[in-house]
């Protein structure tokens, strides 16, 4: 995303922008292929359609195959027990094959997942679209970050029950709408120290847009600057508008506006509605 103000610019990239998150949700392998999320526990569990015992414990995910059970794992089919490693936490690591099904390991909340991802999942033939709010130059505003002078861990609600995620806020974004000043609490990017993440509710929560949460990403200045555009036509939805298999961060109380974004992403569109997919 540029810093550029200029209308025609922004909205050409919303557009690309727009048509790059629906491919995502296409791909066969995507989130929309969760197929379930189970807790890996240092007592061995099975589950469902997943080959093996499985626990976890400080040197990470174990997996003892029974009889007849394997696992493609790195190109090469395991059979009898096999060790994962510790996992890195909010890693998405697809650490074995079984069938068309691909096992990822995450980890999050300091808790170990399996997640399988299932290209004949339901969720994936019942979704249909994301509808947007039509781009609008009036919802790219003008910002100011006021970065904190260090990280500031904070502990942040997830989507599904059973884990609390850690994050660390770098400072607040900074902006004023109808004349009132508002500011948000902006977390830091573990892939990419340029970036933050401003997740945020407002007053379409729950009614036009999904209501727990949505998110910006905000390329954020450099060192000894402050300036930055705030555009709220990026803002997207999490993987937990579409799955209850994600454990998604949730805008913390202080990231609730007052006020209707009407802008960014709406409430995906899934066939039957979201409760006929669980």
């Amino acid at each position: 995303m540029t810093q550029t103000l200029d209308p025609a610019t922004r909205a050409a990239e919303w557009s690309e922008w727009r048509a790059a998150n629906e491919r995502r949700r296409q791909d066969p392998y995507g989130y929309l292929a969760y197929r379930a999320v189970h807790f890996l526990e240092p007592e061995p569990r099975t589950f469902p359609g997943v080959p093996g015992v499985w626990r976890t414990g400080p040197d990470g995910p174990v997996v003892e195959l029974g009889a007849g059970e394997s696992l493609l794992v790195d190109g090469t089919e395991r059979t009898g027990g096999h060790a994962f490693g510790p996992v890195r936490e909010r890693e998405f690591r697809w650490a074995a094959q079984a069938g068309d099904v691909v096992l990822e390991l995450s980890r999050r909340g300091g808790r170990d997942l399996l997640r399988p991802l299932d290209p004949t999942y339901r969720l994936r033939a019942d979704y249909v679209e994301t509808p947007a709010f039509e781009y609008d130059p009036a919802w790219v505003l003008p910002a100011v970050f006021e970065r904190y002078p260090q990280g500031r861990p904070q502990q942040v609600r997830a989507a599904v029950e059973g884990i609390e995620h850690t994050h660390e806020a770098v400072g607040e974004v900074v902006f004023t709408v109808d004349g009132s000043e508002h500011r948000l609490v902006v977390f830091g990017r573990d892939d990419d120290p340029g970036l933050g993440i401003l997740l945020f509710r407002d007053a379409t929560s729950g009614v036009t847009t999904y209501a727990a949460s949505r998110s910006v990403a905000l390329p954020l200045p450099a060192e000894g600057e402050t300036a930055l555009v705030l555009d709220f036509n990026r803002a997207g939805n999490l993987q937990c508008a579409y799955t209850d298999h994600a454990p998604c961060p949730l805008a913390p109380p202080r990231n609730h506006l007052p006020f209707a974004v009407e802008a960014g992403e709406q409430t995906p569109v899934l066939r039957g509605g979201r409760e006929a997919v669980r």
